[in-house]
């Protein structure tokens, strides 16, 4: 087994699988949504032929919605080019314990193309790998963090799904902003999710209360910029099966309830080189020593946010987070350890970072982190430099750019944006431009709740 507590090599799920302590190895890859989906494999099969061989899935699972309807229109896999297979090859490097589930173990895959024998250009885990390859070929590694929010209900999701989601009995019934004594009533749950992910590869920080009622935050340790991907996608899965196994519900949508805040993702990130924090310098602006690096990688961030917003926001209920005084941005500025800004400057030395505080709970971290660094290596390629540092309440500021407020006017931008072609490709471009629009369609076409009550006699 290696130093890290709940990770495996393949010595060590050998031995565990002929002594019968794994049974079963789930081995998954990620959705548009990041959602994982993949196979539950005998633990001595997986050792003995898929471990080097990988297995294969269908290649509609990249053109699906969320209830798995294949879409039409997207020029991957369609109808007409018969829904073929991928190849799912493991990354030995994230296979790790599954704590939380019976004599099981995890592994995330690569999604490969039979006929080309290049990873599928659309798959999320494969657009963040180039991002990676691209600031590699600049001398720079990339090490981020995920704070992931979600709020936490007494129904389990089968309850709440028979309740149509409304009237849900939140676990906490006041504001529990690192409130101690209303955390203690939530720790059978949050207890056991550090438990299970400190004890599957996933090392943990610390969980707090947040605003909202029922909010909780968790926080792990920050990593290389794929293996934070991972071990969020990883973590989300986790939660929400510790939530189904103790009859509770946990939703990590963006903004559940109309009268409580958002759930967030901030995101922190920042470029390393030979083993030093490469954002640190000798540039001075106010608070913080800083690098040429660090101020053209921000203001490229900064700089593209219009065009990889539905990478941070992906779904309708991303922005109704977006509300003045919430805790959510909603204009693009940045400032030093300022929570009203878009982007949040934190640490000094070799701990500062840029936080964005833009993505909700819902977003696809590796989307997510896709998006900041190809507009941080924008940034350093252009010389990019971010505007002059905000001092002050960013949300009382009427005449700095705005964040986005619905996905339908978020797209356009994305999908003719000449920077996503020329950093992502023209076919990750189009294959997402699409799943947006759809995404957004089939909300247009609802009927929802707000409609019934507002319009049903009274019109």
């Amino acid at each position: 087994m290696t130093t890290d507590r709940g990770m495996l090599n393949i010595d060590a799920l050998d031995a565990q699988a002929a002594s019968g302590e794994i049974d079963t190895v789930i081995v998954a890859f990620t959705d548009h949504y990041g959602r994982l989906h993949g196979k539950r494999v005998d633990a001595l099969f997986f050792v003995e032929q898929v471990a080097d061989a990988g297995t294969h899935g269908c290649d509609y699972l990249l053109t699906v919605d969320m209830d798995m309807e294949p879409v039409a229109g997207y020029r991957y896999a369609n109808w007409e080019l018969g829904y073929g297979d991928f190849h799912m090859v493991p990354d030995m490097a994230t296979l790790r314990t599954a704590s939380w589930l019976p004599s099981s173990a995890i592994v995330l895959c690569d999604l490969v193309d039979d006929t080309t024998q290049e990873l599928v250009s659309v798959a999320p885990r494969s657009i963040l790998r180039k991002q990676i390859e691209r600031l590699d070929g600049l001398g720079f590694s990339a090490k981020a963090a995920s704070e992931l929010e979600y709020y936490l209900y007494e129904e389990s999701y089968r309850e709440a799904a028979e309740k149509g989601f409304n009237d849900l009995t939140s676990v906490g019934w006041y504001s529990e902003d690192y409130h101690l004594m209303q955390g203690a009533r939530e720790e059978f749950y949050n207890g056991a999710v550090r438990k299970h992910l400190g004890a599957s590869g996933i090392p943990v920080e610390n969980s707090k209360g947040e605003t909202g009622r029922g909010q909780h935050e968790m926080n792990i340790r920050y990593a290389e910029i794929l293996e934070m991907a991972d071990r969020h996608t990883i973590m989300k899965l986790l939660m929400k099966d510790v939530a189904d196994q103790l009859a509770v519900s946990a939703t990590f949508m963006a903004k559940p309830e109309v009268d409580q805040a958002g759930s967030s993702c901030h995101i922190h990130l920042s470029l390393w080189k030979d083993g030093t924090n490469a954002f640190a310098g000798d540039q001075t602006i106010g608070e913080i020593q800083c690098s040429t690096e660090f101020t053209r990688f921000l203001g490229g961030w900064m700089n593209r946010v219009g065009d990889i917003m539905p990478l941070l926001a992906p779904t309708v209920n991303s922005y109704k987070r977006y509300q003045e005084a919430s805790w959510a941005p909603t204009n693009i500025a940045w400032s030093y350890d300022n929570r009203t800004a878009g982007f949040r400057v934190v640490g000094s030395g070799p701990s500062l970072r840029i936080e964005c505080r833009i993505p909700g709970a819902d977003v696809n971290p590796y989307l997510a982190y896709a998006g900041a660094l190809a507009s941080g290596i924008d940034g350093i390629e252009r010389g990019t430099e971010p505007p002059e540092m905000f001092n002050g309440d960013v949300y009382a500021v009427r005449d700095l750019p705005r964040v986005p407020q619905t996905l339908t006017s978020a797209i356009p931008a994305f999908a003719d944006s000449d920077f996503i072609r020329e950093a992502m490709g023209s076919d990750v471009q189009d294959h997402y431009a699409h799943f947006y629009s759809a995404e957004a369609a089939a909300y247009d076409a609802a009927v929802t709740d707000w409609e019934r009550v507002r319009y049903f006699d009274r019109i």
